[in-house]
Order: C-alpha cells, then structure tokens, then sequence
C-alpha cells in the first residue's frame, strides 16, 4: 500500500487562500493531486487541512480528507507535527503501508513521473529511507547569507572568524548547493513513525535521503513566486487545457 499524504492549511497570511489560487486554470494544489492520481504506483490519496476550500478541491480529486486539529492549523504549527498526526491517522487505517507520499499544497513542482522515480529507487535499495525532490540554487549558498546585526549593518550569517579554512563564496567554484523544493518526499512509515530522530533541518526525509534531482523548484509562499510557477509548468508541457500526462483535460 502506497499512499499519498498532501498537507495544506487554510490561513495563510503571506498569501491569502494561496493553496487555491488558480494557475493555468486549475487550483494550486490541483498540481500534487494530479501527480499523485497519475501515478503507477499510489493507492490512496489524502489530504490533511481545516480549509472547506481545499476540502472541496480534494474532493473534486477523488481524495480522502484527514481533518486538521485547529492546533495544528496555525502559523506556529510545525510541518513535522502536522506529518506525523498525518501518519497516525493512516496507521489506524492501514496495515501495510510501504511508503507515504508527503506532497505540499502550494508546491506544483512535481510530475508523476518524479514520484514513481522515487518509489523505484527505494524498492531497489534498502539503505535510503527516503527519495526527495531537490533543486539547486547555487546563488542562496550558506556562504553567500548575511543578518542585521545590532548596529543595523549586514553581517556574514555564518560566523566565518571560527573557520580556520578557506571561505569561496563564488558559486561557479563550489559544490552546487541543493535544496528541498517540496515537490516530492516518498518516505518509509519509519520516518514519520520515529520523526524526531530524523535528520535536520527536515525530520520526516529519515536519515538516508536520496535526492531526486530538478531544477527551479519552490513552494509558493509570495505573490512573486506565481509566474515563476506558470512557466515551470508550461516548460514542462502543461496548458490551461491539457496536461502533459493521462488522457485529463480542463
């Protein structure tokens, strides 16, 4: 049993309703919902939220509703506690879950595709607890970061006096530096089941993580970030009409 969790709260702030809003036509989190539902390998899709917006696009989708305690609705409310109240309401319900699919609401970067990728990498290797989707974003390197410091001036965020080596902050010389896009994060039951052991700064990925390599991936969180969304979809091949997987068109 593979089952997709997708989370999604009601009040955000930064951007009102932004779970729903439409690019291309469809609702936001249409975008998960359809990667899941075209998948080759999910079973059951559920959606943890207190929102009757995203319960009725969830719904016109053919998933499951995990309803959301008002306490874990808030801004303060943290992803992992949200995922492992997730878990516990699908492990009362199923007793052979192989993986969970954690999708986000705001986070259209994701294809079917990527997620059966992802289940094939752990069917075939034991030793990762998990296969998540990841960007890189060479320009947000840890070496690049400043703070405000008390006297109003930026400072280097990272305290560069207490390395006794070589700082580059050049990103063509470096590493690339990837991040979680929160596109995609297909986890074994253990990483929710034992989330605070898992590794920083995201606890429900396990320990050993495989990365599922993309490019330009975000959740949306800012107006901005919108457009930026859109062309990533149309570059992939998605119109307001068709989708560049299945036989669904809007």
């Amino acid at each position: 049993m593979i089952i997709a969790l997708l989370i999604g709260r009601g009040g955000s702030k930064g951007l009102p309703n932004k779970n729903v809003l439409p690019i291309l036509r469809r609702p936001m989190m249409s975008y998960p919902l359809l990667a899941a539902k075209y998948s080759k390998n999910i079973d059951e899709i559920f959606v943890s939220t207190d929102s009757k917006k995203i319960k009725k696009v969830a719904k016109n989708h053919g998933a499951k509703i995990i309803k959301r305690p008002h306490s874990l609705a808030t801004s303060t409310a943290t992803v992992e506690e949200v995922l492992y109240h997730g878990y516990k309401f699908l492990e009362k319900r199923f007793n052979n879950i192989e993986y969970i699919v954690v999708l986000m609401c705001n986070a259209v970067m994701v294809l079917p595709k990527t997620i059966d990728m992802g289940i094939k990498i752990l069917n075939n290797n034991n030793k990762f607890d998990s296969a998540v989707t990841v960007s890189d974003y060479n320009m947000f390197t840890p070496t690049r970061a400043r703070k405000i410091g008390k006297d109003g001036s930026l400072k280097p965020f990272i305290p560069f006096d207490k390395f006794k080596f070589k700082i580059d902050s050049n990103r063509q010389k470096k590493d690339n530096v990837y991040f979680h896009d929160c596109g995609a994060s297909i986890v074994r039951p253990k990483c929710l089941k034992n989330i605070k052991k898992g590794l920083l700064p995201q606890k429900w990925m396990g320990k050993k993580i495989y990365p599922l390599l993309q490019s330009g991936g975000l959740d949306i969180d800012y107006s901005y970030e919108l457009p930026i969304a859109e062309s990533w979809l149309k570059e992939k091949g998605f119109t307001a009409k068709k989708l560049p997987y299945g036989k669904n068109k809007l």
